[in-house]
């Protein structure tokens, strides 16, 4: 549990750092794609649910997850994500968080017009109103930006896996859906491998120094690079890491263990 609290605050830590301009998000664009949401399910007997990354909740729930899952609509509203991760089965709830902070830190990094060409696919076990768990296979894929090019809307679209035996691993895969590419996601090579795309090397190596107290000139001279470089790997860096200051740059970087 103690583990599972931690990788809970390190994804809603991440959430924080998406900074939103309250005024310019247009809830109409969403309102109007409800009908399509609401037809989607109903013809493809399928759940759906949509995330908010600004409320950090869910504000939308296709009525189908009751009769197909066994969820408590009631709770959905009331409970929110927390219902959601209690129905999982706990050894997978680890896992998918654990995978979910580090997609979500991965797609911070990309360009605006990367997001939405990718979807995560993963099956693992929930428990349905019997009480028993069942696999389902859920995609998650982005569907709104802000106008600041922030990953705003989340559609998340769940179907009772075909695979029902006993096993019990959890399954990821991060899909390219303009190519078909498919990369696999491990509990193994995930962390390490989606970690380091978040800052270059040399983006790492000047935020140690600016950690260190040193100034822009300084690290240009250390680093035999012109200030203006130096100045634009740090407008990067914050930029990346969602943040506002070197401070809390600085800070974000040492909790992902970054620098």
């Amino acid at each position: 549990m103690e583990k599972l609290n931690e990788l809970l605050r390190e994804y809603n830590q991440l959430l924080e750092n998406l900074v939103f301009d309250i005024e310019s998000l247009d809830y109409t664009v969403f309102e109007q794609q409800i009908p399509f949401l609401n037809q989607m399910a109903k013809v493809n007997n399928t759940g759906l649910t949509v995330f908010d990354m600004n409320k950090r909740e869910h504000i939308y729930a296709s009525y189908n997850l009751e009769e197909i899952f066994g969820y408590d609509m009631n709770q959905i509203e009331e409970v929110g994500n927390d219902y959601f991760n209690s129905k999982v089965h706990p050894d997978d709830l680890l896992i998918l968080v654990k995978r979910g902070t580090d997609l979500l830190r991965y797609f911070i990094t990309l360009p605006e017009e990367e997001v939405k060409k990718f979807k995560y696919q993963s099956e693992y076990r929930i428990q349905n109103h019997q009480g028993k768990y069942i696999r389902i296979i859920e995609q998650h894929q982005v569907l709104e930006m802000d106008n600041f090019g922030n990953m705003w809307l989340s559609l998340s679209v769940v179907d009772v896996s075909p695979n029902q035996n006993n096993s019990d691993e959890v399954k990821g895969q991060l899909i390219n859906i303009k190519t078909g590419e498919v990369q696999t996601i491990s509990e193994q090579n995930q962390s390490t491998d989606l970690s380091k795309k978040l800052l270059t090397e040399r983006e790492a190596e000047i935020l140690n120094l600016v950690k260190e107290g040193y100034l822009s000139k300084e690290i240009s001279d250390n680093l035999s690079i012109s200030v203006h470089t130096v100045n634009t790997h740090r407008q990067k860096i914050l930029k990346k890491l969602s943040a506002n200051t070197s401070i809390e740059a600085i800070e974000f970087a040492g909790r992902l263990g970054l620098i």
